[in-house]
């Protein structure tokens, strides 16, 4: 119990950074989404560069985040040699990229469908390049359980961002007389990336660069399944952003890409849960990983993320009436995309704690089989039924792509890695959950003024907290 608090804390101060972040980071999405027209297409191309760096951000990194862990970790190893590899090998990568992004920059950008706007290319290949660095020093925070300057690290991110972007596209424009530029979203991420680099020279500077090959030779056959889960994994997430300019068929391409964007940003809060969950949980397993009891602390974990997704669930359906003012009005018929996105979400987060098990026994080739497995399926609904249905098919598709993966984990592991998983509390969950959100649905739906229906949905909530806090909580404790 005192390691489930442990993590609990952990948890707190990551999630602050990652929820409030998120939470600032919306602010940018009713800017972009009032300020840049569905119509223009502008909302899409962000949605779709973006897509692109998540992707870039894996590459670049291939697995050394969980490889640090596991090697820091481990016997006989010493700890600031694994992260002076590590921080040298991904400085080495990331310099690497950016050298061929710009030599190859305009073949790169017409592939794209960028070709008149090759600077967008450049500029996300130097942010995310960066990112791809500033992703070891901030696991070594987390390694050394530095939360409170991981989390204001992040904040500080977001905080200037957001106030650049406040700048540019809301008083700018009344300065000048001049719309701001889609591109301006770019430079101000590069701006801003560079900045949070400067905060790291304590963390830079803590070892000195080094590529010991016998310690890299014992990594790579660690961190590269990891590599292709991770692709598979992030195409999970990104190939429908990707896929859709080059499979949709009608001309408003990037104005529909833009709505479903908009519309999955709010989808996101589950995102954050699962970030904010993940944050904390990797170091602790990979720590815990020698104890007796592990097994046991594992499943009560996942059934208390199971409960707490679930009513983060019901509470953004059930007062999306609110939120959705955090998109503008042109993109609200995206919203029927929410919940689907959201459950999309949720297999996500149990298959991110499912995925322990080969970490542990170190046969990540099966997270890479799993995930593979379920961006097959993603990309297929995607390409099948996005030229016929429109956005929608890619919410679909992506809960078809982590069901696989979940599923396929979870009998898998149960051979080579039995966890004893509370399957009927946390069925009883999701049955409750499920029958729930019918009724906030029909609330939503129906002739009921906002409030009174919110009023429906608030009772709703409170009576699915009360079922947690009555099996969950006993009296006794």
């Amino acid at each position: 119990m005192a390691s489930l608090k442990s993590l609990a804390k952990d948890t707190a101060v990551y999630g602050l950074s990652s929820i409030v972040g998120r939470f600032l980071n919306y602010l940018l999405v009713p800017i972009y989404t009032t300020k840049i027209s569905a119509a223009s297409g502008g909302y899409g191309i962000v949605t779709n560069v973006y897509a692109y760096t998540a992707l870039l951000m894996v590459l670049l990194t291939y697995g050394m985040e969980t490889t640090f862990f596991r090697f820091a970790n481990k016997e006989g190893e010493d700890a600031h040699r694994v992260y002076g590899t590590i921080l040298t090998m991904v400085a080495c990568t990331s310099l690497l990229f950016v050298a061929v992004v710009v030599a190859f920059i305009s073949p790169i950008s017409q592939a794209m469908g960028y070709a008149d706007h090759p600077e967008y290319v450049w500029t996300m290949a130097v942010v995310v390049a960066m990112d791809a660095f500033q992703c070891i020093p901030f696991s070594y925070l987390r390694y050394k359980k530095r939360a409170i300057k991981f989390a204001s690290l992040k904040m500080l991110f977001i905080v200037l961002n957001i106030t650049l972007n406040v700048f540019f596209f809301v008083f700018y424009p009344q300065i000048s007389g001049e719309a701001t530029p889609v591109g301006y979203v770019f430079y101000i991420n590069l701006g801003c990336t560079a900045f949070i680099m400067l905060c790291f020279y304590k963390e830079l500077f803590v070892v000195r660069p080094m590529l010991d090959s016998q310690l890299i030779r014992r990594m790579l056959p660690y961190s590269l399944p990891i590599l292709v889960l991770g692709i598979a994994g992030i195409l999970n997430q990104t190939a429908d952003k990707i896929l859709f300019p080059y499979v949709y068929k009608g001309a408003d391409v990037h104005g529909q890409l833009g709505i479903y964007g908009a519309a999955s940003k709010i989808a996101m809060i589950m995102a954050m849960i699962t970030q904010a969950f993940r944050y904390a949980y990797e170091p602790f397993v990979f720590g815990k990983s020698k104890d007796k009891d592990n097994r046991d602390t594992y499943a009560k974990a996942m059934k208390f993320f199971v409960i707490f997704t679930l009513l983060a669930f019901l509470c953004v359906m059930g007062y999306i009436n609110i939120i959705r003012y955090l998109i503008g009005r042109d993109y609200w018929e995206g919203l029927r995309v929410v919940p689907i996105v959201m459950v999309a979400e949720i297999m996500m987060g149990i298959y991110f704690n499912l995925s322990f098990w080969y970490k542990l026994i170190d046969k990540t080739i099966w997270g890479a089989w799993f995930s593979g497995a379920g961006c097959a399926v993603l990309i297929a609904v995607n390409i099948i039924f996005v030229p016929r249905y429109g956005y929608i098919a890619c919410a679909w598709a992506g809960v078809a792509g982590y069901a696989t993966a979940m599923l396929s984990s979870y009998f898998v592991g149960q051979r080579y890695y039995p966890i004893a998983y509370p399957m009927r509390s946390m069925s009883l969950y999701v049955v409750v959950a499920a029958i729930f959100y019918v009724g906030i649905h029909a609330a939503n739906n129906s002739t009921l003024p906002i409030w009174l229906s919110m009023a429906v949905n608030t009772i709703i909530i409170l009576l699915y907290i009360l079922l947690v806090v009555k099996k969950e909580f006993k009296q006794k404790k």
